[in-house]
């Protein structure tokens, strides 16, 4: 429980990091090799974490501390009781089949923050940019007259 709730927050604290740095650094001067090693290294920290390390600690717990098993089958707490339990429910759904859903989900749920954290990485000059923009001919001159 420790090591999932550990990866979990460590994910989300390095995503915060990169959203709050992205505010930070200028579009315009290029990267140096040393930061984009620096930088991919991040990247790729994040998504083994959120698609590799966190999954796996979900499946841990589930299978090893909590028993969700094959043999198991899950009622719903007596709402979904399977025909071959004498309910009406017309198939078995294993604690397996549960934390593999639940697996499945945690993929598909970390899906949408990591396509977020490349957008806002992407978008940054519209983070970093002026509220006050200087109004501009259709030749890119500014219209500012000096006086």
């Amino acid at each position: 429980m420790v090591a999932l709730v550990a990866s979990t927050i460590i994910t989300i604290l390095m995503s915060v990091a990169v959203v709050a740095y992205a505010k930070r650094r200028p579009v315009d001067p290029p990267l140096s090799w040393g930061e984009a090693m620096i930088f991919s290294s991040v990247i790729f920290s994040i998504m083994f974490l959120a698609w590799g390390i966190v999954p796996h600690q979900w499946l841990t717990l589930a299978e090893n501390e909590w028993s969700f098993r094959e043999d198991r089958i899950w009622t719903a707490w007596g709402a979904l009781v399977p025909i071959s339990q004498g309910g009406w429910f017309p198939f078995n759904i294993t604690y397996r089949v549960l934390s593999d859903s639940v697996a499945a989900l945690i993929y598909i749920i970390s899906l949408g923050p990591m396509v977020a954290l490349w957008r806002i990485w992407q978008t940054r000059e519209t983070l970093n940019a002026p509220t006050t923009a200087v109004q501009t001919s259709t030749y890119g001159r500014p219209l500012v007259r000096k006086g």
